[in-house]
């Protein structure tokens, strides 16, 4: 079985990163979405919230799972079986990190491939901290995250962090 990964902070999920999943549903037999625990880049929403979100967002896909991981990322994929790691890029800014990113993996283990994928072009624009900065000023994300990550922002922010 083919396996890949697609890994990030997701805070929040956004309608590009479900782009990018649906995507490479085309390409694996099974794709984990492995939500990284990220405390150094202070998330608006709990690891257990984001993978919830996730997980609201993906049901509809039989191949796809919504997963926690903590720690360095080939060790996680290599404890998943998986052949390989999805990486979105929205813009040649993301390039060099991720090319960074993918060249350091290689060297921990040369057996995981990264595949670039990149969104639609509608989604270009799209980040987690754009989305967020919107919502917090009280704009419209219905058309860039799914509703129930809509109505979980819009919660977070009127009753603020826990």
């Amino acid at each position: 079985m083919r396996t890949a990964i697609y890994p990030g902070s997701f805070d929040p999920l956004t309608n590009g990163h479900l782009d990018v999943i649906q995507r490479a549903t085309k390409l694996f037999d099974r794709v984990i979405v492995a939500v990284a625990k990220s405390d150094s880049k202070n998330p608006l929403f709990t690891l257990e919230e984001r993978v919830a979100m996730v997980a609201g967002a993906i049901g509809h896909l039989p191949n796809v799972q919504a997963d926690a991981f903590d720690g360095l990322l080939v060790k996680y994929v290599e404890g998943r079986s998986a052949q390989a790691v999805i990486r979105g890029l929205r813009a040649v800014s993301d390039f060099e990190f991720e090319f960074q990113m993918a060249l350091m993996n290689r060297k921990l283990n040369e057996h995981i491939e990264t595949i670039f994928m990149m969104p639609k072009d509608t989604y270009t624009f799209l980040s987690s901290r754009i989305v967020k900065e919107i919502a917090r000023l009280g704009g419209d994300v219905s058309a860039f995250v799914p509703a129930h990550v809509q109505a979980a922002l819009v919660g977070k922010l009127v009753a603020g962090p826990a």
